[in-house]
């Protein structure tokens, strides 16, 4: 019995659906808290900070990230070395490259900059840049490690301490957000400290880069980081479009609420895509397509399902879903005639689409055609700011801005599925079929892990 337990626990999804899981109770936490006890203003200056720093952390790290992924498989001590030394040097180069950028935007604007919503984001993050670098880096070399028990350490350490400091916040002081950003920093600090002593950074193997495993993570990368950060936009472009439009910083709060929930959505898909990505990707690599194509229909179907459970949820219980993240101030509060209930079944049915969209996403980049994914993902950026700007300018309608998400996300599925039928046979059977199966697997295991409880 102990045996089939420890089995179950070390499971790559196990640990790597935990590990988000977590995290996103520690994050959906401290948000909730973040809403209830900063006015609307100040809110709407965290949520971007927070967004901005999202797209910003895509940019740097999205260069190496799926290429370190992908190169490590079956590489040898030597070659595996080089890449995460090389990985790290190109991290730094380019957070040093975005931070002066930055300053530099914060100097020659400062009139505009100045007292906007965006403040926040250009006065710390250049500073915040350099202190969770090392922290960022060890994400990125255990998922290629597949070491999910240091990654869920890592993630428990930053989230859970920051959690804590909101928590004692709510409950005892009454901080500013300038001094919640300090707290934030020294967190982002310690925890970076702590990867450079375990060394699960890379940042020792800095020296052992070299210009060819530099130049093949950049070959790879260049598609990579444009995927990435497009897909960062695609769920941050709602945000910053209504930040700009008549609408103001009130709108910006109201409808981060609901566009919580997509966050909640990610840690499934985060969970699975961060084991599927490595093993598929193997197999790629080693030409097998049989399997390639099944390790796709199993995670496209068991997310699928898992999806179906909790849109069902989430668009049935929408305004408990809005008294949960935030309390009653935004449930009552009416912009633009849209009820911010509305704006969660909407986003519920949008849920539905996500699986089969990202493990197209997946499956391009883990054949080797990172170039065709980042087409996917151009093409999905573009609908999705046409229609953004056509909802916010012209209708003027939150409703709108978030019914685009779902005819963005249908245009990824589409061209995913066109893409990657000239690599193998994307079929839906396949994938209900497998996704069948995955959950048929863990009720056997459930069923054989009670019958041994029994016994014993």
């Amino acid at each position: 019995m102990l045996r089939l337990f420890s089995k179950i626990i070390k499971e790559d999804n196990f640990l790597s659906l935990s590990g988000n899981l977590v995290i996103a109770v520690l994050g959906f936490g401290g948000f909730g808290l973040l809403a209830r006890t900063l006015d609307p203003e100040d809110f709407a200056a965290w949520v971007l900070f927070i967004s901005c720093g999202s797209l910003i952390e895509m940019l740097r790290y999205g260069i190496t990230n799926n290429a370190l992924v992908r190169f490590l498989s079956g590489a040898s001590k030597t070659k595996k070395d080089q890449y995460i030394g090389s990985n790290m040097l190109i991290s730094l180069i380019a957070t040093m490259c975005i931070s002066a950028m930055l300053i530099t935007l914060k100097i020659g604007f400062s009139n505009v900059i100045e007292g906007s919503s965006y403040e926040l984001f250009f006065d710390w993050y250049p500073v915040l840049a350099f202190l969770n670098l090392p922290l960022n880096n060890a994400l990125v070399v255990q998922q290629a490690y597949m070491n999910y028990g240091r990654i869920l350490v890592v993630k428990v350490l930053n989230s859970g301490l920051f959690f804590c400091a909101v928590l004692m916040n709510f409950v005892v002081f009454d901080l500013s957000i300038d001094q919640l950003i300090y707290i934030y920093l020294g967190i982002n600090s310690l925890v970076s400290i702590i990867c450079i002593t375990k060394s699960w950074d890379g940042l020792k193997l800095i020296t052992k880069s070299t210009k060819t495993t530099i130049k093949t993570l950049l070959n790879f990368g260049k598609y990579s980081t444009f995927t990435l950060i497009g897909t960062n936009l695609l769920r941050n472009a709602d945000i910053w479009i209504i930040s700009i439009s008549p609408f103001g910083s009130a709108a910006v709060a109201l409808f981060s609420i609901p566009l919580k929930l997509t966050e909640i959505q990610q840690i499934p898909l985060r969970s699975f895509a961060a084991t599927a990505f490595p093993k598929m990707s193997k197999a790629s690599m080693e030409g097998r397509t049989k399997d390639v194509r099944k390790y796709f229909n199993t995670y496209a179907g068991a997310l699928t399902y898992l999806f179906i459970g909790m849109s069902l949820v989430t668009f049935l219980f929408a305004e408990e879903f809005v008294i949960l993240v935030s309390g009653y101030q935004y449930l009552d509060h009416q912009l633009a005639d849209v009820s911010i209930t509305v704006l969660v079944k909407i986003l519920s049915i949008y849920g539905l689409l996500l699986p089969i969209d990202r493990m197209t996403g997946i499956g391009l980049d883990s054949v080797n055609r990172p170039k065709i994914n980042a087409f996917k993902v151009c093409v999905m950026l573009i609908t999705n700011l046409i229609g953004d700007l056509t909802a916010v300018f012209v209708f003027e309608s939150l409703e709108l801005v978030a019914i685009s998400t779902i005819i963005f996300t249908s245009m990824g599925i589409v061209l995913g599925s066109y893409f990657l039928n000239k690599e193998f046979e994307v079929s839906p059977r396949a994938i209900f079929k497998e996704g069948n199966s995955f959950y048929r697997s863990i009720w056997f295991q459930y069923r054989q892990l009670t019958k041994r409880i029994g016994t014993f």
